[in-house]
């Protein structure tokens, strides 16, 4: 792969990974009410995603779900739905005695799951798919080259939000500080949530 196509490809790839959304959302406020250790497993679910999620779109199921309408629409109406769900739970969340007690507890397989209930990231895949692997004579190598950037980028990313979140963890127990940020953060997942419906009927 040139240099100039691998540049282009590291600066989409931090565009997509560091641009708030649903999963650096939810690594903060992980983090935030149930520490660093308690966000790992989302942390390392959101790359485990990604990849299959990015290795099903270099083998064509992506683009079939953009063809067919129902499945499209069917993608993003649990993906909405989960998240609206995860915010419900998060802005009843008050104190760190309930986030330990599992209101927060994103399992590893839910947090797999919630990459491919993402119509934006369905998009995003396809169209780094299209950019930089299919129809290329080399395209077996390009998948050897681009899903390990993409997969790295999506973790770096998620644990930079985590460390954030552990990193306010003290200040956001006292009083109920903890309670507006997590009522902050499920508004943002509301937001993402309207805003990928928003865009997916365009």
């Amino acid at each position: 792969m040139p240099l100039s196509e691998f540049t282009a490809l590291l600066l989409v790839a931090t565009a997509a990974s560091f641009t708030p959304g649903p999963n650096t959302t939810l690594s903060t406020a992980i983090a935030a009410n149930r520490g660093r250790r308690g966000a790992m497993r989302f942390v390392c679910a959101v790359p485990v995603g990604w990849g299959l999620l990015f290795v099903a779109c270099a083998m064509g199921v992506g683009a079939l779900i953009v063809a067919v309408p129902a499945l499209r629409w069917a993608v993003l109406g649990l993906g909405t739905a989960y998240m609206l769900w995860l915010a419900a739970r998060l802005a009843r969340s008050g104190t760190l005695a309930q986030a330990d007690g599992a209101r927060l507890d994103v399992t590893f397989w839910q947090g797999v799951l919630l990459q491919f209930l993402n119509i934006k990231a369905w998009m995003l895949a396809l169209a780094v798919v299209a950019g930089w692997i299919a129809g290329r004579p080399d395209a077996p190598t390009r998948l050897t080259l681009v899903l390990p950037v993409m997969v790295v980028f999506g973790f770096v990313s998620n644990l930079t939000y985590a460390l954030v979140g552990s990193l306010l963890r003290d200040w956001l127990a006292q009083g109920r500080r903890l309670l507006g940020f997590n009522r902050l953060m499920a508004a943002a997942l509301v937001l993402t949530a309207g805003w990928m419906a928003w865009s997916a009927v365009q």
